[in-house]
């Protein structure tokens, strides 16, 4: 009774916050962005609970811990260093004075002020709100993969229980309650994050931290080295998936929106970038101990699946009241990201398809209760996919993240610093990276089978993490090199963009 005591106290604690905050949401100002009133810890929990959910800490710590070893951890230095360190650093302080000049509160809001193309937002909405699904459903599978092992709940009514919580959390409260509710959890998830490798590491089948690098290398040496069996190129993809994203997801980027001003944002850089290292450290620290605690993967609907090993090495590793403590850490985690995500799809939509190009005339308060109706509409469909998952945890994230990063990654950082870039450059970078990212899935998942190819082979081997890479790598490239081939912007069109600031690359 004790485990549904404490997260019958959580769930009340979530939904008193958003009840206090529910006055705070008059405009659309302040449901989107807060009304630009976030200071640097709510900004830098914020930032980091929404990065990191489920698909952390249940698949890609068990899939990636389980077939890369200990070398999954050069992961988590890139999420410290390249996805959160130098994202606040490079990208924080322009995005917040450009979106508040042009006062846009979306992404595809800004491309359609810095590129003057009203197809350019339209596009970008649909990106997200078709993509955006799919990683939702990520996030609810490895949920309820942990309320299954832990609870006892079958899958289908852990997944209709995060539905309906998730969905009221969010639209009592809006992105204010999202900001001080994220802060709590992250809170949660730093305690739990810490017990859970704690207990972990000191089970018996592991016998503590400092054994465990001579424990893994008597499974097999390669899980102790500094790449493990997965390969370079896979390791590398990965970092460069999980770690380059952030520089172009809306979910992310919006939480620059929200801050008051450019002077909270060093001190929000080293809270979120400590909060990074301890989560994803100790994430895929855990996860490469797998090997320690089974011989083979876990069996799921007759087919082994890495998705179930996390959530059975808490079941067996943790006391009870950890084992919740633990559950609470990946509600957190995961409540932080679907909000996050459920936000900017149901506000692309309403207020940059519906508002923005198709009903210009619509009013606030309308805009405001779509937006909501979207909500739910958007947590549906997650649900849907969740209960019919055309793949592991892995591979839904890979395919959402890669194709919305790389969609947004080149043309958002190139049209905050360089004047140069051109509507045509934002273009070829936008598509260049949606095809590469699907065409990769489609090659990996619907190739035909009867072809004999050692590329295609290399290529299933490398996973949707690899295309996913390639996806945000190669529009870097494209945007500049059509920018510098087709007509510039006006220079009035560039004032307006950019201010009377000197256009400088600042790190």
């Amino acid at each position: 009774m004790m485990k549904f005591g404490m997260v019958a106290c959580f769930v009340a604690v979530i939904i008193g916050l958003s009840l206090y905050t529910r006055t705070k949401t008059a405009t659309i100002n302040d449901f989107v962005v807060g009304n630009r009133s976030i200071g640097p810890w709510m900004s830098a929990f914020s930032f980091g609970t929404t990065y990191f959910s489920a698909v952390l800490l249940i698949g890609f710590a068990g899939k990636v811990g389980w077939g890369y070893g200990l070398s999954a951890l050069w992961i988590a230095l890139g999420n410290t260093l390249l996805g959160t360190f130098l994202t606040w650093k490079v990208m924080g302080s322009r995005t917040r004075e450009m979106s508040s000049r042009l006062n846009v509160l979306t992404m595809p809001s800004f491309l359609e002020a810095r590129y003057a193309s009203t197809n350019m937002k339209i596009f970008a909405s649909l990106i997200i709100f078709i993509f955006f699904i799919p990683y939702s459903a990520s996030v609810f599978m490895g949920l309820s993969y942990l309320f299954e092992q832990i609870f006892n709940i079958p899958y289908a009514v852990a997944l209709v229980i995060m539905t309906v919580l998730t969905a009221l959390y969010l639209v009592l409260g809006g992105y204010i309650a999202v900001a001080l509710i994220d802060f709590v959890l992250g809170i949660i998830m730093l305690a739990g994050v810490i017990l859970m490798v704690n207990y972990i590491a000191g089970n018996e089948a592991v016998g503590g931290i400092i054994n465990s690098i001579s424990s893994l290398r008597a499974v097999d040496p390669k899980l102790a080295a500094p790449v493990g069996p997965g390969g370079l190129i896979g390791l590398i993809s990965l970092v460069v998936l999980t770690s380059l994203g952030t520089w172009g997801m809306p979910q992310m980027i919006q939480k620059f929106y929200g801050i008051k001003s450019p002077d909270v944002i060093p001190k929000a850089t080293i809270v979120s970038s400590l909060f990074a290292l301890i989560i994803t450290g100790g994430a895929y620290y855990s996860g490469a101990l797998s090997h320690l605690y089974f011989a083979e993967l876990p069996i799921l609907n007759g087919k082994p699946s890495p998705d179930l090993l996390m959530p059975n090495i808490m079941n067996q590793a943790l006391p009870e009241t950890v084992a919740v403590l633990i559950l609470l850490l990946v509600l957190s985690a995961s409540m932080s990201t679907l909000s996050g995500l459920v936000l900017v799809s149901s506000s692309s939509v309403s207020i940059d398809l519906l508002q923005g190009a198709l009903l210009p005339d619509m009013s606030e308060k309308r805009t405001m209760n779509i937006m909501k109706i979207l909500c739910v509409v958007f947590i549906v469909l997650s649900l849907w996919i969740a209960l019919n998952p055309p793949g592991v945890i892995l591979t839904l994230m890979g395919l959402s993240w890669g194709t919305v990063a790389g969609a947004f990654l080149a043309p958002f950082l190139y049209g905050l610093f360089w004047e140069k870039t051109t509507r045509a450059g934002a273009w070829a970078g936008m598509i260049t990276g949606v095809l590469i990212s699907i065409g990769g899935y489609f090659t990996i998942n619907w190739f035909p089978v009867w072809i004999e190819s050692p590329v295609l082979q290399l290529l299933q081997q490398w996973g949707t993490p690899f295309f996913g890479s390639l996806a945000m790598l190669v529009p870097l490239a494209v945007v500049p090199a059509v920018s510098l081939l087709t007509p510039e912007y006006s220079e009035e069109h560039l004032a307006k963009v950019y201010g009377k600031e000197e256009l400088v690359f600042e790190n």
